[in-house]
């Protein structure tokens, strides 16, 4: 069975997402789609809108064959690390193709950019740390040393998020087996972080949560989701009673943060150049996340990297704990699957090289308990009433058959 697989979050999953799942198909001529998906805790730093049991049914029932958890390990994390863990996922599931979506859409441009700064990586590191030291945030960094090797035309952006995660996979899978085979889909019309609705019935992830949190209302993004995506989100406010953002954890985080001396919270995962000391001060003024955040970014530190220290801060992370775990997933925790899916794991299972998980509540791993952390967390974002259902669903909840 030919797979093809796709690295997402689905927060939530949209018409975008559906374009690129359906090109993925079409140009692999896959038999099944496999997604790897962030838990409840996502890249950029943030709470998902709602819960990986309601992203992962809006996975399944837009085609998605497969649905495997990212590892909290690796889901809140820069993009080397996010794309590692990830590809070595597909890869363990002996997926043959990768598909991500681009700014730039020509898979050739990526080939020509991981061969350009192998070729020049000692001047390219050179370069990043020196504009590191200039004060420059990492991701800034990481294009200004790139744009200071002069890249010729036929080489990517490196400026652009979807094209940086998509280096990072094809970087990634270079070391991980080389013989993976990626295609690219070009973003249609809108960007990745652009904040606007345009005219066509493909809005970013970012605009439709905004739209959202900001109007409280769902149905002003009916026209830019499936049908089946709209239904989940509906039902996920039946049941829970909200959406998720970072304000619903802001007591929690402030609380983290001052109920720590400045060399406790030195300890913490990611915390690093003395930003201990200015979280403390931000976290004694603020009245919410929000104004937090607004004290706290500066061009050195984006809001990205400070949204995923404020995370391991939440959940209390150190950075003895994420560097005993090692370098690669030690599982493979399964979330949701179609009968496709089914059939394709029962013909791989005996040569898995990592355990394959649907039950957590029989396993004992390090690793596993951070999700379990991430997801006991993400459930005191709710009313009390509703905490102990989610975090049930943890233990009790078996991958979710479509």
């Amino acid at each position: 069975m030919k797979t093809v697989g796709i690295v997402v979050e689905y927060n939530p999953f949209h018409n975008g997402h559906l374009y690129q799942l359906q090109k993925a198909k079409e140009e692999t001529h896959a038999d099944v789609a496999i997604c790897i998906m962030s838990g409840n805790f996502l890249q950029r730093g943030e709470p998902a809108l709602v819960s990986k049991w309601s992203r992962t049914k809006m996975a399944l029932s837009a085609g998605i064959d497969l649905v495997i958890e990212l590892p909290f390990a690796f889901s809140v994390q820069k993009a080397e690390i996010f794309a590692y863990g990830a590809v070595y996922l597909l890869n363990a599931l002996n997926c043959s193709h990768i598909c991500f979506g681009s700014e730039s859409g020509q898979i050739t441009e990526f080939h020509h950019t991981i061969n350009f700064l192998k070729q020049h990586r000692l001047r390219y590191e050179k370069y990043i740390k020196d504009f590191i030291k200039m004060g420059m945030s990492y991701p800034s960094a990481l294009s200004k040393a790139y744009e200071a090797l002069y890249p010729k035309n036929e080489l990517i952006d490196l400026s652009k998020p979807n094209n940086i995660l998509g280096f990072h996979y094809m970087d990634a899978a270079s070391e991980i087996n080389p013989h993976i085979q990626f295609i690219t889909v070009k973003r249609k019309n809108a960007g990745y972080h652009d904040p606007a609705f345009n005219e066509t019935n493909i809005a970013s992830a970012t605009s439709i949560r905004n739209r959202i949190q900001h109007t409280d209302q769902i149905d002003s993004i009916k026209n830019y989701i499936p049908k089946t995506s709209f239904s989940e989100l509906q039902s996920y406010l039946s049941h829970f009673g909200q959406l998720h953002s970072w304000e619903n954890y802001w007591d929690y985080l402030q609380y983290q943060i001052l109920s720590k001396s400045s060399e406790e919270l030195k300890s913490i995962y990611d915390m690093e150049e003395g930003l201990e000391n200015r979280f403390i001060r931000a976290a004694q003024t603020a009245k919410d996340f929000q104004s937090f955040m607004e004290t706290m970014k500066t061009k050195r530190y984006t809001w990205t990297r400070l949204q995923r220290i404020s995370t391991q801060v939440l959940l209390n992370v150190h950075k003895k704990e994420i560097r005993s775990l090692g370098r690669k997933p030690q599982y493979i925790r399964l979330l949701g699957m179609s009968h496709s899916g089914q059939k394709y794991l029962r013909s791989i299972k005996k040569d898995l090289e990592i355990p394959l998980i649907s039950k957590v509540s029989a396993q004992q791993n390090q690793m596993l308990a951070l999700d379990i952390k991430a997801t006991q967390i993400y459930a005191h974002g709710l009313q009390e009433s509703f905490r102990s259902k989610l975090r049930d669903y943890e233990y009790k909840q078996p991958p979710i058959m479509f």
